[in-house]
């Protein structure tokens, strides 16, 4: 899909669906605020902790910052939650708000309109490409917000306690993003072919259900199973494919965390 037919079906989905959702999502995005500055508190706690409770055996950090510790994962903690919740809800609204247009126009479609695709494409459509939207709205916006949020909150953090460290590892963030980017590419091309797929066997299952009796009385039933063996093996695969490209990613971004940490340790040594 093109950037611009991307664009026009985001504005498309945010103007019908979630434009009327926008209060729910702006309380996310504070909540997200809250999760994000609660992830940097804790780094943050992380280096005082050490330094005042195991090297210094300051007596009253040694009970302030566990209680901090404590008080930033349970912001965090219900933050998310809440987050997760309210999105959820708007997810799953959109998704039936889009199920019951897609069933009304099929309900008042012409017969011509109707013949033109098969019954099975029309029940993907509104099963799996539905989802596939309840999924990008409860999962991907929440992502999109909280993560960016904590980088933001993170990198400060970092600047503030070490600037030329923070250098070093901004300059790996380019390399993250672009491997992640390709990756998102190529999940995206998969998960397409997947709901195609879904489709057809969406289309065969209703052809079986439809034809049951027929199949048995010129005793097809090998056949079908045979055929029905195929596309499900396919969508097998294209299943496996989407959770490979998604699993691919963590040894990609493990070996340049490692090579962060390495390029941290020979860099701190430099300057010291």
């Amino acid at each position: 899909m093109k950037f611009n037919e991307l664009k026009t079906i985001l504005k498309r989905l945010y103007k019908e669906y979630i434009k009327e959702h926008i209060k729910k999502i702006i309380l996310c995005l504070i909540l997200s605020l809250i999760v994000a500055g609660s992830t940097s508190a804790t780094a943050y706690l992380l280096d005082p902790a050490v330094k005042k409770i195991f090297i210094d055996k300051d007596q009253t950090l040694a009970w302030l910052i566990p209680i901090a510790i404590i008080v930033t994962f349970s912001a965090k903690g219900l933050s998310l939650y809440f987050a997760r919740l309210n999105i959820q809800i708007v997810g799953q609204v959109i998704e039936g708000e889009l199920q019951k247009k897609v069933a009304r126009s099929i309900l008042y479609s012409d017969i011509k309109t109707l013949d033109s695709r098969h019954s099975g494409k029309y029940i993907s459509n509104i099963m799996f490409d539905a989802g596939q939207v309840q999924h990008l709205v409860s999962v991907g916006v929440l992502n999109l917000m909280k993560d960016s949020f904590s980088v933001i909150f993170l990198i400060s953090v970092m600047f503030y306690q070490n600037w030329k460290l923070s250098l070093f590892a901004i300059l790996m963030i380019p390399l993250a993003g672009g491997f992640a980017k390709n990756l998102g590419k190529k999940v995206g091309k998969a998960t397409a072919q997947a709901g195609e797929i879904s489709g057809n066997l969406t289309s065969f299952l209703t052809d079986i259900f439809r034809g049951s009796k027929m199949i048995r009385i010129y005793q097809k039933e090998n056949t079908e199973t045979s055929n029905a063996d195929n596309v499900i093996s396919d969508l097998v695969k294209k299943n496996i494919r989407i959770a490979s490209i998604i699993i691919r990613a963590t040894p990609i971004m493990e070996t340049l965390t490692g090579i962060m940490i390495a390029g941290f340790i020979f860099f701190f040594w430099k300057i010291n």
